[in-house]
């Protein structure tokens, strides 16, 4: 069987550290990126590389028929990494922006996986690998955009399981906590594009909280690791026979996941409200 495999977001962070990777254990790697200069970066990199915005469904099937034309129109995997993080309390945040946040987030991953499903189901076998977060888990304040984002994909992710029960089809959702990336910088970008935070009654929190978690540096987090713990549950995906249905990554997500499952909802909440 021929493993090639189709990511998206891999202009930096997880999605071009797993492309590499992949590609140097083997795998053939087809990586997207939105911004051609990222492409061809990617390119000169020795990957196969190719312009994606998942929110164009046309580029879409495009992708999808480059990366399984020359192997017999068959295609291995698919691992929906593209998103990004809209922060903002939800009183701030305009309908605009919540639509982008899903457009990409969301509509993206589930059009990505509704045209992938026809071709897998006809070759007998797939793996399809959904990046949530630690937000389809947990919500934190200042980040109910993105939390909403993710829920819906574990919603996506639990549904699609039921139905494709026995076509050897797998999906799987990885349930990040913080890991080293652009997300922050990109977060921060959006964060001034659609706040409005001199009038908001959140501007305190945003100064002492948003912006300076979103300016932080990860390298003195300890609860923030390297994409190589995420790369790791992707080959076990990919490799594994029965892949598991939720892939839980870094010890925020299991300690939070942990206690979600445990506390009443207030009591939970009275520690979310402190992070």
């Amino acid at each position: 069987m021929i493993k090639n495999i189709l990511i998206t977001g891999c202009s930096s962070g997880i999605g071009y550290e797993c492309a590499h990777y992949l590609h140097n254990k083997g795998y053939i790697v087809y990586a997207t990126a939105r911004d051609p200069k990222d492409v061809t970066r990617l390119q000169n990199e020795g990957l196969n590389a190719l312009e994606l915005d998942v929110c164009n469904h046309e580029a879409i099937t495009k992708a999808i028929t480059w990366a399984s034309s020359a192997h017999e129109g068959k295609l291995y995997a698919v691992f929906n990494n593209a998103g990004f993080g809209q922060p903002g309390a939800l009183e701030d945040v305009p309908s605009q922006a919540l639509r982008e946040q899903f457009e990409t987030n969301v509509i993206g991953l589930h059009e990505m996986t509704r045209q992938v499903i026809p071709l897998m189901r006809a070759q007998g076998y797939g793996r399809i690998i959904q990046h949530s977060s630690i937000l389809g888990i947990i919500a934190l304040r200042n980040r109910g955009a993105y939390n909403a984002s993710k829920y819906a994909i574990e919603g996506l992710c639990d549904t699609l399981r039921l139905e494709l029960q026995g076509s050897n089809i797998f999906v799987s959702g990885l349930n990040t906590g913080p890991v080293r990336s652009s997300f922050r910088k990109n977060a921060t970008k959006k964060f001034f594009q659609y706040i409005d935070m001199e009038n908001s009654v959140h501007k305190t929190s945003y100064e002492n909280e948003v912006l300076e978690r979103e300016d932080a540096k990860d390298d003195g987090d300890m609860f923030t690791k390297g994409a190589d713990v995420v790369i790791e549950r992707v080959v076990h995906i990919l490799e594994s026979r029965y892949p598991k249905p939720h892939y839980y990554i870094t010890s925020a997500t299991y300690f939070l996941g942990y206690l979600k499952r445990l506390l009443p909802a207030g009591v939970l909440d009275k520690i979310l409200i402190k992070i």
